[in-house]
């Protein structure tokens, strides 16, 4: 089965493929369909950084899978790798993965990484064969908007985040301890997005950390510069989601952050979908930082 190095008309294809793929696997596992069609600004971007990273399997003409890993730093994340319906068990991909490793390999990464679906045994058997460990579980957390907004909801005060030296280098800072590393292109992507709305976040004169909010009420990335930030961070966010036209807030939390997850529970939100991070070394301090989705981080 040919695999090649996909082109820039193909994502939209692409991301049709990974929503069926997606939806195929949460309805077998009772969690319906889940996920919807997107445009694939992310892919663009990342395809016009590093055309490495991204690949597709077809037959007869037909796409049947599709991979995407970034690297930021000397750090490689596999954001997706998905095989159709119809298509899967007969190695494809398996074939997509080694692709993407030797994307690894190529920018010498120190160490990799990938979130999958928590239920997904398959998957994780994979990736474990290949050397990524399951580390923390990750849960979808959401909650009705106008519930939301009834609450009394204290906050940090917001600064609009702007793509200039300051603010970049602040953002590095929080990256620096969160993540372990520092994602400068990405920060840009998100900020010259214009569904989305970025914020630096004080208490007095100290910045606590940062989030991003989307116009479907999305929370995420946040992060916080140190652990006893996170709760104020947090909930500052939550504030941020409900000042949107969403009907619903939404957000991922890692299951090292107890503050984010109490503060969901004290919010109302609930567990929704069930997430596991994997790496091949444990990195940054997820206790302080919620990845915006699978694929982003």
């Amino acid at each position: 089965m040919p695999i090649r190095p996909a082109r820039a008309e193909e994502l939209q294809h692409a991301q049709e493929l990974v929503v069926r793929s997606i939806s195929d696997l949460t309805k077998r596992h009772g969690f319906g369909a889940l996920a919807s069609v997107r445009t694939p600004q992310f892919q663009l971007f990342s395809l016009q950084d590093d055309p490495d990273g991204l690949w597709v399997a077809e037959q007869d003409g037909e796409l049947v899978g599709f991979a995407f890993s970034w690297v930021c730093d000397d750090f490689w994340f596999l954001a997706e790798l998905f095989v159709a319906p119809g298509q899967q068990g007969r190695g494809t991909g398996i074939e997509l993965l080694q692709r993407t490793l030797k994307h690894a390999a190529k920018a010498r990464a120190a160490n990799k990484a990938l979130i999958t679906f928590a239920f997904n045994t398959v998957s994780q058997s994979l990736y474990i064969r290949h050397g990524l460990l399951p580390k923390i579980p990750l849960y979808l957390f959401k909650a009705e908007r106008a519930k939301l907004t009834r609450m009394a909801i204290r906050r940090l005060r917001a600064e609009p985040l702007q793509a200039t030296p300051m603010h970049l280098q602040t953002l590095a800072r929080i990256d620096a301890h969160a993540l372990g590393f520092a994602r400068e292109k990405h920060h840009r992507f998100l900020i010259g997005d214009g569904t989305m709305r970025g914020s630096l976040l004080y208490t007095g004169d100290e910045c606590a950390g940062y989030a991003y909010v989307n116009g479907e009420g999305h929370i995420g990335p946040v992060a916080a510069v140190r652990s006893e930030m996170v709760a104020a961070v947090f909930t500052s966010a939550l504030a941020l989601g409900g000042e949107t036209d969403a009907p619903q807030v939404s957000a991922f939390i890692p299951g090292a952050s107890g503050a984010a997850l109490g503060i969901a529970m004290e919010h109302g939100l609930r567990m929704t979908i069930p997430m596991l991070l994997m790496a091949e070394h444990d990195f940054g301090d997820w206790s302080c930082y919620l990845p915006r989705n699978p694929g982003f981080m």
